[in-house]
């Protein structure tokens, strides 16, 4: 019967699992406007700096709404030139001067009136020279009043307003034709890698269809799934170790940067979700690839140890069998930390017990067997 030594050694008590890969920092850049992909200045895997054309997005019509737009702005900018240059400036200048001497000589003429009707309320001033005060006041209304008729038919403002209102809704109209174009012009909003390029030169998008993502690789996350009962192991800043089938022999190491704050459903399993970030330098590692995680949960100096195969379970509990001279006995333990071969016991067996490996054959207390001591002691 192959037995195992009860060993007090440093273990290393790890958690495996397995995660999906994706950028520490990233974003998905999308089409704000519809037409063909004309040209794509980008390729997967390559650096870009942010505001970097990443493709151009063609739409004739939108030119074509340019060029109208244009033409109309034009021909407003025709029409109000037209309108202002029709306006006799001399001629202006001297209604403009006449309408100011004579709104003067009217408030004068009424302080002049006022007067001369106080005097005459005393005696001091003749009937006639009021109504000659009053006379003149009307004289002068007159004369406004003609003024500003010309200055109406010189200068006809609501004309001119009306065709500077058509010149800025033209203007209004242009700009925006101008910013429809600008959207076609697909742009990188962060510096990055480029990963899982959507589009090529020919392809047909839509408002909101995907044209690239762009990630910051140098530092990446792995998120992965642990089952419920282990959570408890699991600590904010633990050592995390990353392999990836496709590389092997490469390693990537990190820390656990966030618990779960929810437990869900994973097919059979519940499992809360642990987010790890991990060092990328040299880029190998690329988003969106299943990777295999080892999460260090403690360090134990000194822990008695056996392998993990000759830990049992049944409705009792944990046990093991111990070979107590020739015969098997069933001992309860209980278990602590644990690496990917070793547990440790922290109740139940001493050091040097030998404890039984799994066999062909079915072992119960008080077998007698013949020990054979291997290299899983």
């Amino acid at each position: 019967m192959t037995c195992a030594r009860v060993r007090r050694e440093t273990l290393v008590s790890t958690l495996p699992t397995n995660g999906k890969v994706e950028p520490f920092e990233w974003q998905a850049v999308r089409a704000e406007s519809a037409g063909v992909v004309g040209s794509v200045g980008v390729v997967d895997g390559r650096p870009v700096t942010k505001g970097a054309l990443l493709a151009q997005i063609t739409d004739p019509s939108l030119q074509a709404q340019i060029d109208a737009a244009a033409a109309k702005v034009n021909e407003m900018q025709a029409d109000l030139a037209s309108l202002e240059a029709a306006v006799k400036p001399a001629e202006l200048t001297d209604i403009e001067n006449g309408l100011a001497r004579a709104n003067l000589d009217l408030q004068q003429a009424q302080r002049e009136h006022a007067t001369l009707q106080r005097l005459a309320d005393k005696h001091a001033a003749t009937p006639a020279d009021v109504r000659a005060a009053a006379d003149r006041i009307q004289q002068l209304q007159t004369q406004i009043a003609g003024l500003e008729r010309r200055r109406h038919t010189v200068t006809p403002p609501a004309d001119i307003d009306a065709a500077r209102a058509r010149l800025q809704d033209a203007q209004v109209a242009l700009k925006l034709a101008q910013q429809q174009a600008a959207l076609s012009e697909v742009r990188a909003p962060m510096a990055g890698v480029i990963y899982g390029l959507a589009v090529r030169p020919g392809t047909y998008v839509k408002p909101g269809d995907l044209v690239a993502n762009i990630g910051i690789m140098d530092r990446l996350r792995v998120r992965v799934y642990i089952d419920e009962p282990e959570l408890g192991r699991v600590a904010l800043g633990q050592p995390v170790t990353i392999t990836w089938q496709a590389l092997p022999g490469k390693q990537w190491q990190g820390a656990v940067e966030r618990k779960p704050i929810a437990i869900e459903s994973f097919g059979s399993r519940q499992v809360g979700e642990v987010v790890c970030s991990i060092e990328n330098p040299e880029r190998q590692l690329i988003p969106g690839t299943n990777v295999d995680a080892l999460i260090r949960t403690a360090v134990v100096d000194g822990a008695l140890v056996i392998p993990k195969e000759a830990l049992r379970h049944d409705a009792a509990g944990d046990f093991v069998f111990v070979l107590k001279s020739d015969a098997i006995e069933r001992r309860p333990v209980k278990t602590g930390n644990s690496s990917v071969t070793r547990i440790q016991v922290t109740d139940g067996l001493a050091e040097n017990d030998a404890v039984t490996l799994p066999s062909d054959t079915s072992l119960k207390p008080g077998d007698r067997v013949t020990p054979v001591f291997g290299g899983a002691s």
